[in-house]
């Protein structure tokens, strides 16, 4: 399997080079040359080793399309040191929870940090360590944050051999759960670093980092954020792992509303659907930062400013540059590299924003992909949870509230919908104490977290500042 660049660099790389390389030289994102097709045939046999084998081999069965430079033995390896109940609480890995008619739950939140992005961030983890081991290599990881990918990518990379982490964040912008969990950590591989913006800035210093070639290579500058294929990849396992238990025909369809902000969960879907997986519909979940539901409305893709990004209550999606929103966007043009590199590399630059509303291709996003879009707001998620909790006993978090709320918008007869659990309540204590008039549970490994010492530097968003601090640390050894 090769890979490609969505801004159409020449260079055909495999999958371990772009695990360790993040954006490709031209700034684009890495996606591969074709997707692998599956028939009803190999979905019945998926549907099979799931049951019999579990996740780890559902796992081993995908990700092994796409991989081809680890020795099979290795992956199979790496999959069952991930995937194991004593790391997600639960040999099904994901089970589904039924909430009402039609309406399911896909529980992505029982890993170490209590997020979906542990589902991907753990695999990370050990693929790293072994490819760097492989090579003789090290690794500085640069990241960015808006609350759950910190602490997921730091859990997983702790104390791992070759291994440093750098992660942005938004200065005061999280939840203190969430912040506690980053800056409690005092492994001396983890360095987290508090930008004073919004997470869109922390996502540009990552990006602008990644785009001065000599430094990333001169200092081995890699990255975790969903713009790295791996982690996206990792993430396609559990939409086929959701089918398989909301189904039992291997030709029954499903849809999934997930919870949205740099665009990187739904792309996996997306993913998915584009393999063959029976899925009606990808139905993208935003909060008041709506620019993603904008687009699937409108053809209209319109960034806004730091100023003009709003402070919810569901924090993790206050993001307004959606940066796996290329790789779909490549896709609906045909996987046309000129027109990708138009968009985000120049009209994005220039003008914020762009209009594919007239493009022959944006009637596609819907009638081909699948995707359907919806917003929901603070009373919006209020009122889900106290909804949840009142008729059900289910206590969700607000960004699974966001997707409740839309998916419920977007139900059709006879298919079911499956709603992607973001996090834990008790990542967001205070919105839960507000809907429902009583604190989440907390695991008992995270008493009194937020009173532990912090570990951070605070600095404004300025490119040289952070490059600057990642050489000294370098340098230090």
């Amino acid at each position: 399997m090769r890979y490609r660049s969505t801004r159409g660099d020449a260079a055909r790389p495999r999958f371990c080079d772009i695990l360790l390389e993040g954006l490709a030289p031209d700034g684009g994102l890495y996606v591969p040359e074709d997707y692998p097709q599956v028939d009803t045939a190999t979905l019945a046999r998926w549907r099979r080793i799931y049951h019999e084998q579990g996740y780890a081999e559902l796992a081993f069965e995908i990700l092994s399309l796409y991989i081809d430079d680890i020795p099979a033995d290795d992956l199979r390896a790496l999959l069952r040191r991930t995937y194991t109940a004593e790391v997600f609480g639960t040999g099904e890995i994901v089970p589904l929870r039924h909430l009402e008619d039609g309406l399911w739950l896909e529980a992505l939140s029982n890993g170490p940090t209590l997020a979906f992005k542990d589902m991907a961030m753990q695999l990370l983890g050990q693929l790293f360590e072994y490819e760097l081991a492989r090579r003789g290599e090290t690794l500085n990881i640069l990241g960015a944050t808006s609350g759950d990918t910190g602490s997921a990518a730091e859990y997983a990379m702790r104390g791992k051999r070759g291994i440093r982490v750098f992660m942005l964040s938004p200065h005061g912008r999280m939840s203190p759960f969430q912040q506690a969990q980053m800056y409690s950590l005092q492994d001396s591989n983890i360095h987290n670093i508090a930008i004073e913006g919004v997470f869109d800035d922390c996502q540009d210093i990552v990006k602008a980092v990644s785009a001065d070639l000599d430094f990333k290579r001169r200092w081995r500058i890699g990255t975790v954020n969903s713009i790295n294929w791996a982690r996206l990849l990792a993430q396609v396992v559990y939409y086929f792992a959701g089918w398989i238990q909301a189904t039992e025909r291997d030709d029954e369809r499903v849809s999934f509303a997930v919870p949205s902000g740099n665009f990187g969960n739904v792309c996996a879907g997306h993913v998915a659907r584009m393999m063959g997986l029976p899925i009606a519909q990808l139905v993208v979940a935003t909060n008041e930062n709506d620019v993603l539901d904008e687009f699937f409305r409108t053809g209209v893709y319109r960034v806004r400013s730091s100023a003009d990004t709003f402070e919810t209550s569901s924090p993790s999606m206050d993001i307004s540059k959606a940066s796996n929103f290329e790789r779909f966007v490549f896709d609906l043009l045909g996987r046309d590299a000129a027109q990708t590199r138009a968009l985000f590399g120049e009209a994005l630059a220039r003008d914020g924003r762009f209009d594919l509303s007239a493009h022959p291709a944006f009637a596609h996003a819907r009638e081909r992909f699948g995707f359907v879009s919806g917003k929901s707001t603070h009373a919006n998620r209020l009122a889900t949870i106290a909804d949840a909790w009142q008729r059900f006993g289910v206590m969700i978090d607000p960004h699974t509230a966001d997707g409740v709320k839309v998916a419920r918008e977007h139900q059709q007869p006879g298919v079911p919908m499956i709603v992607l659990e973001t996090a834990l309540p008790i990542k967001f204590a205070a919105t839960i104490q507000e809907a429902l008039g009583r604190e989440p549970e907390r695991p008992a490994k995270f008493a009194g977290i937020e009173a532990l010492p912090k570990r951070v530097r605070v600095m404004p968003p300025e490119v040289e500042r952070v490059k600057a601090y990642i050489e000294t640390v370098c340098r230090a050894g």
